[in-house]
This record gives C-alpha cells, sequence and structure tokens, in this order.
C-alpha cells in the first residue's frame, strides 16, 4: 500500500509576476511550489503579481503540487493586502518572510484565525535573519501555542543569512553549518517539516545535486530550488536507493520474525541493528512507496 507521505523533495520558487512561469508550473515535477508575492517580485509588479498568483492558486489545474504563496511581510506596504488576497485564493500554506521570533508567528495566525482562513490554510516560516537562529528553539516550538495548529514547515532563508551575517557561500557551506543544524534540530524537536535553502547557481547543476545531497544527508525533507533543471538534483537525492530500500526491507522482515520478537539487537549481513532501527526502516520504505505513487 503506498503512504500517504507529503514529498516535499523538491520546492520551486516561481516569481508571481510572470505568468508564463505559473502556467509552465503546471507541467513540472516540482513536489511543491512557492509562488512569491516577495524577493522575486519588484516594488512596481507587487500589485499584479498578487492578482495573478491568486488567480492561479483559485484556478488550480496543479495536479498534487502543494501550492504556498509567500507573502509580503506585514510591516511593508503591501504586506495586509497579500494576507487577505491570500487566504481568499485558499493555499495549502502562506510562507512568511524573515520570522525573527514567535510573537511574529502568533500575530499571523492570530490574524488567520479573524479573517477566517480555513484550516487547511497552514503557516510557513522563513528562518532568514541572524535573530532567527538565536530564537530559533521558541519559533519552532511555536507550533504548540498558535492557534490552529498551523505551523507545519521552516524554510532556510541562507541568501539572507549570508547577506546579515557576512558568511560566505563556499562549497560544503561550512560557515553556515552550526546554524543549519541547530534549526534542523529545532524543527525535529517539534515534529516540522524543514527545507533546505536555495542553490544559486542555475547553471551549475551538477553543484546543486552536490548541495542537495548534502541537505539529505544533514537530514532535512527537502530543498528550495528556483530553477526547473534543479527539480531533477532535488528529486533524486532526496529519494532512498534501491539498496537502501532493500536492506530497510530485509531489516523490517528480519526484525518481524516471531523468534525475534523480544530481541533488542539482531545482526544482518554482518552489521548490528537495534530496534531503534526499524523506525528509520520504515520511513525509507514509505518514502519510496509515497515516490512510486507519485510517479516521479
Amino acid at each position: 500500500m503506498a503512504s500517504d507521505l507529503r514529498l516535499r523533495r523538491s520546492v520551486l520558487y516561481m516569481p508571481g509576476s510572470n505568468q508564463r512561469a505559473l502556467d509552465k508550473a503546471k507541467t513540472l515535477h516540482a513536489d511543491a511550489l512557492i509562488l512569491d508575492l516577495e524577493d522575486a517580485v519588484a516594488p512596481d509588479a507587487k500589485d499584479i503579481a498578487r492578482e495573478q498568483v491568486c488567480a492561479a492558486v483559485k484556478a488550480g489545474g496543479y495536479g498534487d503540487r502543494e501550492l504556498i504563496i509567500r507573502v509580503n511581510a506585514p510591516q511593508t506596504p503591501w504586506g495586509e493586502a497579500d494576507l487577505h488576497a491570500a487566504i481568499e485564493a485558499k493555499p495549502d500554506a502562506i510562507l512568511m518572510p524573515k520570522v525573527s521570533s514567535p510573537a511574529v508567528l502568533e500575530s499571523i495566525a492570530n490574524r488567520l484565525e479573524a479573517l477566517d482562513a480555513p484550516e487547511s490554510v497552514k503557516i510557513w516560516a522563513m528562518i532568514e535573519t541572524p535573530a532567527s537562529i538565536l530564537n530559533i528553539r521558541e519559533i519552532a516550538a511555536s507550533r504548540r501555542l498558535l492557534p490552529g495548529a498551523r505551523l507545519t514547515c521552516l524554510v532556510l532563508g541562507t541568501n539572507d543569512l549570508a547577506k546579515d551575517t557576512w558568511a560566505q557561500i563556499v562549497p560544503g557551506r561550512v560557515p553556515m553549518l552550526p546554524w543549519i543544524m541547530l534549526a534542523l534540530a529545532a524543527a525535529r524537536a517539534e515534529g516540522l517539516t524543514i527545507l533546505d535553502g536555495v542553490f544559486n547557481d542555475i547553471a551549475d547543476v551538477d553543484g546543486c545535486r552536490t548541495e542537495c545531497r548534502q541537505s539529505r544527508d544533514l537530514g532535512f525533507d527537502g530543498k528550495t530550488i528556483i530553477h526547473p533543471d534543479q527539480i531533477e538534483p532535488a528529486n533524486t537525492s532526496f529519494a532512498p536507493t534501491d539498496e537502501e530500500v532493500a536492506r530497510a526491507r530485509k531489516v523490517i522482515d528480519v526484525f518481524d520474525e516471531p523468534e525475534n520478537a523480544k530481541r533488542g539487537a539482531i545482526k544482518i549481513d554482518g552489521r548490528m541493528y537495534e530496534r531503534q532501527h526499524i523506525g528509520m526502516a520504515r520511513r525509507a520504505v514509505a518514502w519510496r512507496e509515497a515516490i512510486d505513487a507519485k510517479g516521479y
């Protein structure tokens, strides 16, 4: 039986001011789309972007791709209009930029409740400032406190983090690894999805693949991307290999044998596996089943 796991291997930013891009997104094999009203849209195009994005969400045609609208921050000239329009459009989630404290999320969650936003409209939070990192435990923990349990996903904004900290974006991202892993630990502690930041060089597909694999090894659910050519590296990097799935199924089968019901650890093909590995194995199998059900 296929898993109902929600895949977010590839989450593609699409500029809301580009109608052609919004239409093309319906044919792309990205798991989710962030229809952007913020960074990817010039100030003089904000109004048309809002109109086009919300019309696109209402019209549908995106299949099972998750649709997220990234709005402008509430304190900007466009923030309030963005929020009202996004709620009316009813996307899967609204992505809030520059969430630096739990108070930001509380304010937005209260606004969604006041505007009678459906419970299906969730909140995603951009983690992209030094204050975001310093407050990451409290931001993630707000999942349990916000009305409607709306917070479901954290999204790293590594470009903004680099800008504000002066950290260099280099292969391997060593300067950022402490912040990245702190955010990931906070997300996992609260049962949140967490997505890695973007890879900027759209011409370097191999470099993108390398960073996607690093993201997967670090423990991320997926990668935010900025170009269709980055979809395949993200999708394949976050998919368990045939060898991993075969090993996972074997671990599950061996532990399920009646004679192993009370054993805490078992040697399989020369390696020791403890009962905690069953959960990891089931996750790998569920991931593969979800990918097979999706078809890409």
